[in-house]
C-alpha cells in the first residue's frame, strides 16, 4: 500500500503494524500524548493527519453536561481502555469542584452492568468516551441511557443520531475531507514526517430533542441556542 487512512480506533494497531507505510490519521484524540507523532509541527515518523482535540475539549463536554444537569450528583464516565480521557475528565472536574464516577469496562458484556453501577451510585449524568468498542454499540448505549434516566454527553455525533441526547466534537466529515489533502501530498512525494498535524477548526454541538423529551429534560435556551443541529 502507498498510504493508509484510518480513524482513531485503528491507529494503535497500525502503529504496532508498520513504521514505514504512511498513515493519515482521520482524527486522533491526542496524537502527541498517544505517541503517534513527536510533535504537531513535525510528526517525525510515518504518521500525519488530523487531531480531534478530544482530550482538550473534555472539559467543554463536562461543562455542557453540567448546564443540562446542575447539582452535586456525580457524573459517570463510561470508558474502555481510555486512561488519557479519564485523566482529562478528572482534571476538568477537579478544577470546577465536580464529582466523577469511573465506569470502566473491559468488554461489551459489561456495558449493561456499568449502567446499573451508575444508577446504584446515584449518578446524575453520564459522559461517554467514544472508541472502537462503544462505537459499535452506540444505539444500545443510547437505549440504556434512556432506560436508566441518565442524560448522556457523547464525544461523537453519530451517538446522538442513534438516539443519544447530546454530543460535542470536531466535525468528522470535515476532518476526512482534509485527510484527502494529505493523501494527495503523500502520493506526490511528501513525507509524513514533514507534514504538520492539523487541528480541527469546526466543532459541532448536536442535540436530540426527542431523547430529551423521553428523559423529561428541558434543554436550557443557553444550550439550545448554541446547537449546530437539533434532531426532532
Amino acid at each position: 500500500m502507498d498510504v493508509i487512512v484510518a480513524g482513531q480506533p485503528l491507529l494503535l494497531a497500525l502503529k504496532q503494524a508498520t513504521s514505514t507505510i504512511p498513515v493519515v490519521m482521520g482524527g486522533a484524540g491526542d496524537p502527541v500524548r498517544q505517541g503517534f507523532v513527536q510533535s504537531l509541527a513535525r510528526p517525525g515518523g510515518n504518521f500525519t493527519g488530523l487531531s480531534l482535540q478530544f482530550l482538550e475539549t473534555t472539559g467543554k463536554r463536562l461543562e455542557l453536561l453540567k448546564e443540562l444537569v446542575p447539582g452535586a450528583a456525580p457524573a459517570g464516565v463510561l470508558q474502555h481502555r481510555a486512561p488519557l480521557a479519564w485523566e482529562a475528565a478528572e482534571d476538568a472536574a477537579r478544577a470546577r469542584g465536580w464529582k466523577l464516577l469511573s465506569l470502566e469496562i473491559r468488554d461489551a458484556g459489561e456495558i449493561e452492568g456499568a449502567f446499573k453501577a451508575a444508577t446504584g451510585a446515584r449518578a446524575g449524568a453520564l459522559l461517554v468516551v467514544p472508541g472502537g468498542l462503544f462505537d459499535r454499540h452506540a444505539r444500545r448505549i443510547a437505549e440504556l441511557a434512556a432506560k436508566s434516566r441518565l442524560p448522556a454527553m457523547y464525544g461523537l455525533r453519530f451517538y446522538v443520531e442513534a438516539g443519544g441526547l447530546i454530543s460535542y466534537s470536531a466535525d468528522l466529515i470535515e476532518i476526512f475531507r482534509r485527510a484527502a489533502a494529505y493523501v494527495d501530498k503523500i502520493l506526490k512525494g511528501a513525507k509524513p514526517a514533514d507534514l504538520p498535524i492539523e487541528q480541527p477548526t469546526k466543532f459541532e454541538l448536536v442535540i436530540n430533542l426527542k431523547t430529551a423529551k423521553t428523559l423529561g429534560l428541558t434543554i436550557p435556551p443557553s444550550v439550545l441556542g448554541r446547537a449546530d443541529q437539533v434532531i426532532e
